[in-house]
C-alpha cells in the first residue's frame, strides 16, 4: 500500500493522467459524436481522377491548386475553391454554369460538360481540400411523399426568403448589375438544395442552421408543387405576377376587342366605300 501511494505522489503521475484522460476523451467523442454534416467519403482513386479533370478544365481560372487566381487590379479572375465542398461543385458543374464560356456577370445554366461520374470526382477532388457542405442524401431530396403541412411548411420558407428574387413560383427575375435570379422550372431537387446549402454567386447561403434539411425538403417539394399544378385560368403568363397578367389581358383581350370594333365599324353596312 505504501509503494503505491509513493509511486502516485511522482512527479510525472499529473502527466500520465492528463494523457490518459485525454486519450479516454477523444476516444469516447470519436464513438459518440455525430457524423459531420460536412464530410464526404471519397476514394483516393476519385480525388486523384478528380484532381486530373481540375487541373485539365478548372486550374487556368481557379489555379493549380485551387487556390483561386487574382486580376492585375486585385479582382477575382477564379475564386478559390478551398472549403467550397462538393455541394457547390456538383451544383455548378452538374448545371452546366462550370466551365464558363466566357467572364460575366453571371454564369447561366446550360447543358453539362462533365458526366455524372466526373462531377462526382471533380466533387470528391475539391472536398478533399478542406470542409464544406457535402451532395445531400436522398432522403433530403425525395419531396414526391411530402405532406400537406410539409408542402404548406415550404411555401411559407420561400415567401418569406426567396420571393423578393425568385417570384413567388420561382419564374426568376432580374437583379442589379446584369445579374437575375434564374428560373426554377426543371431545376432538380438535389441542385435545389445545394444552392440553398451553397448560396452560388449572390444568392446567400442558408445552412442547417438557418433552414434545417427536413425544412429545405419542405421548400423543395413547395416548389414542385407549384410547378406541377394546372393552370385553370388556360394561359398561365409565365407566373410572373399581376402586373405581367394585367399587360396581357390588356394588350390581347382589350387590345383584340377595340380592334375587332374598329373592324366592324370599317365594314359596317352604312359605311361608304371608296
Amino acid at each position: 500500500m505504501r509503494n503505491l501511494s509513493t509511486k502516485r505522489r511522482h512527479p510525472l503521475a499529473g502527466l500520465v493522467v492528463l494523457l490518459l484522460g485525454l486519450l479516454v476523451a477523444g476516444g469516447l467523442y470519436s464513438v459518440f459524436a455525430p457524423r459531420s454534416a460536412t464530410a464526404e467519403e471519397a476514394s483516393s482513386r476519385d480525388v486523384e481522377a478528380g484532381r486530373q479533370l481540375f487541373l485539365i478544365g478548372c486550374a487556368s481560372c481557379h489555379g493549380k491548386n485551387a487556390e483561386g487566381i487574382l486580376t492585375k487590379d486585385g479582382g477575382n479572375y477564379g475564386p478559390s475553391l478551398v472549403g467550397v465542398g462538393a455541394a457547390a461543385v456538383d451544383f455548378q458543374v452538374g448545371t452546366g454554369r462550370m466551365p464558363m464560356a466566357r467572364p460575366a456577370p453571371q454564369a447561366p445554366r446550360k447543358e453539362p460538360i462533365y458526366n455524372a461520374e466526373e462531377t462526382r470526382q471533380l466533387a470528391a477532388y475539391v472536398a478533399s481540400l478542406g470542409p464544406g457542405p457535402a451532395v445531400p442524401e436522398s432522403e433530403y431530396t425525395d419531396y414526391k411523399n411530402s405532406s400537406e403541412e410539409e408542402v404548406t411548411r415550404g411555401g411559407e420558407f420561400f415567401r418569406t426568403n426567396c420571393t423578393a428574387c425568385h417570384n413567388s413560383v420561382g419564374a426568376g427575375g432580374a437583379l442589379p448589375s446584369g445579374r437575375y435570379a434564374p428560373n426554377l422550372t426543371g431545376v432538380s431537387a438535389k441542385h435545389i438544395y445545394e444552392a440553398m446549402s451553397t448560396g452560388p454567386q449572390q444568392m446567400p447561403v442558408f445552412s442547417d442552421d438557418v433552414i434545417t434539411p427536413e425544412d429545405k425538403r419542405a421548400v423543395i417539394a413547395y416548389i414542385k408543387s407549384v410547378q406541377d399544378a394546372p393552370q385553370y385560368g388556360g394561359l398561365g403568363g409565365g407566373g410572373f405576377g399581376p402586373v405581367v397578367d394585367g399587360l396581357i389581358t390588356w394588350l390581347i383581350g382589350i387590345g383584340g376587342l377595340v380592334g375587332f370594333a374598329i373592324w366592324i365599324g370599317a365594314h359596317g353596312a352604312r359605311v361608304k366605300k371608296r
